[in-house]
């Protein structure tokens, strides 16, 4: 048959020295392991004494049952909220939330590697998995309620589809996986899944023998329904499709000519966002795999064009590299977690060149001892950096804790309103709703935030070295406790909270 000579599945002369497999196929135990290793590093390190982020709580305070919904900006999509749903209906736990999310993720990863498995050699699929989920960026996000991580895996899922939809006809499943990917990435993260569709529909057209319109309509549909959502929402809250995308736009910092490198290498140190990106390049080994990466990547590419298969590698590269070229061009600032569907596509060629390198280099005992010291090398690095932003996130929650803690003694109960500084993640762990009266997450007039005051308690946040809003000079100052990174932060509470907690002084003594 016809599909069955594209450039996909020729000859697999010299195939089987990479990875030193017979051919495409076998077990599944490789990924299984790879994924299974991947949750419980999660479990282990990442559960306990957790707090949500300032993007998480926005995404689960809008499927958090009794609490008023947090604002949702433009360039937000619901995708994320719909996957932590179930549990949020269940409990308001954190660390719930976490092992939900964690054991969800190695399922994920283990489902997208899956689909592999008739295009590569065994091993090939198994270290690409270990090289993705060894990142500290891929381990932190995968039970963070965060859409970054579920656009990799989707988009890995998706690219493997639509490679063996083209490469057979009568793969019905493949055909209904490349729908089910793209809509998955696309209800996650709409920009990213038409970053990702580009190549695919590119190579489709540009390869004859790959020209199946079932295959066309099917990543076109899919991206379609994963988006209607987030544009039907558009129409219905923001005033259009092109309102939203101009907003968004100015939310992300007028998208242009930017480029990130530099602020993308400096923020693999540890920087959940680098924006702006100031901060000093102070240990330059977290970024030596990110100089390593482009090298692997083309060995790949030449391993299989050597062995006449060069579609199956380089359409997860190109995958990869327009996936990561909004955030390295468009963009001035950075996030790691923004390159995780670049890492995940670019780990299949990388992989494959590792496994060549080992295979290749005599004698492979010394190949595989070096290999293994790199690598043993580049986790300690990883989990190094994951263990100080683990803490890091500890003694966050810990913080706000303490921060609510002192508004709820000063009166601030639910129900009650936060405005100003943090106030998201503040009025989260004090139960309260978040109002904002300026920036891009305007959701209230000072008009209507004082009116709220009248019969409920509000408290506006400031900065060290802010001034109260002219609305609330009037109110009660509480010095609050320090939050990481902001000092002296001080609290207007309004007269509807009531007086101050009286202070009961001990009993003198004798």
């Amino acid at each position: 048959m016809a599909q069955t000579s594209t450039p996909v599945s020729g000859p697999r002369r010299g195939w089987s020295r990479p990875g030193g497999t017979r051919g495409p196929g076998g077990g599944l135990a490789g990924p299984a392991a790879v994924a299974g290793l991947y949750t419980l590093v999660q479990l282990a390190l990442l559960v306990a004494g957790s707090g949500l982020g300032w993007d998480e709580t926005v995404y689960v305070r809008q499927v958090s049952p009794g609490a008023e919904a947090a604002f949702f900006s433009a360039p937000r999509a619901r995708g994320i909220t719909f996957l932590v749903a179930p549990l949020t209906a269940l409990t308001p736990s954190v660390e719930a939330l976490r092992v939900y999310l964690a054991l969800l993720s190695g399922a994920g990863l283990f489902l997208a590697l899956r689909v592999w498995r008739p295009l590569l050699p065994a091993r090939v699929p198994t270290v690409a998995g270990a090289l993705f989920a060894g990142l500290w960026v891929t381990v932190f996000y995968g039970p963070q309620v965060m859409p970054n991580l579920w656009v990799a895996l989707g988009s890995l899922s998706t690219v493997g589809c639509f490679l063996r939809a083209v490469r057979d006809r009568a793969d019905r499943a493949a055909l209904a996986g490349l729908g089910a990917g793209a809509a998955f990435t696309a209800l996650m993260r709409p920009t990213d899944a038409c970053w990702l569709a580009l190549p695919l529909l590119l190579a489709a057209l540009c390869v004859g023998a790959w020209r199946r319109p079932a295959v066309l309509l099917t990543l076109g549909a899919g991206v379609a329904v994963g988006c209607a959502p987030w544009v039907a929402e558009a129409y219905l809250s923001y005033g259009g499709l092109g309102e939203r995308l101009r907003r968004a736009d100015g939310i992300q910092g007028e998208l242009g000519w930017n480029l990130a490198f530099y602020d993308q290498l400096r923020a693999l140190q540890g920087r959940l966002l680098c924006r702006p990106c100031d901060m000093a390049w102070r240990r330059p080994g977290t970024g030596v795999w990110w100089f390593v990466l482009p090298a692997l990547v083309v060995g790949g590419v030449l391993t299989a064009v050597r062995a006449r298969r060069p579609a199956v590698v380089l359409v997860p590269s190109l995958a990869g590299l327009s996936l990561a070229a909004p955030y390295l061009l468009l963009i001035g600032y950075a996030a790691p977690r923004f390159l995780l569907p670049a890492y995940a596509l670019l780990a299949v060629p990388a992989a494959l060149c590792l496994l060549w390198i080992a295979a290749a280099v005599r004698p492979r005992p010394v190949a595989a001892a070096g290999l293994a010291v790199l690598l043993a090398a580049h986790l300690v690095v990883q989990y190094g950096i994951l263990d100080r932003v683990a803490a890091s996130g500890r003694a966050h929650r810990t913080a706000f804790g303490r921060v609510a803690a002192e508004l709820g003694r000063h009166g601030v109960r639910p129900p009650c309103v936060v405005s100003g500084e943090e106030a998201v993640r503040i009025a989260f762990r004090a139960r309260c709703a978040s109002r904002q009266t300026g920036g891009h997450d305007v959701s209230i007039t000072p008009a209507r935030l004082v009116a709220l005051a009248r019969d409920r308690p509000v408290a506006v946040v400031v900065p060290g070295a802010g001034r109260p809003p002219a609305y609330a000079r009037g109110w009660r100052p509480l010095r609050l406790p320090d939050l990481p990174g902001a000092r002296g932060l001080r609290a207007y509470v309004s007269p509807s909270a009531g007086p101050p907690p009286r202070t009961v002084r001990p009993p003198r003594t004798l």
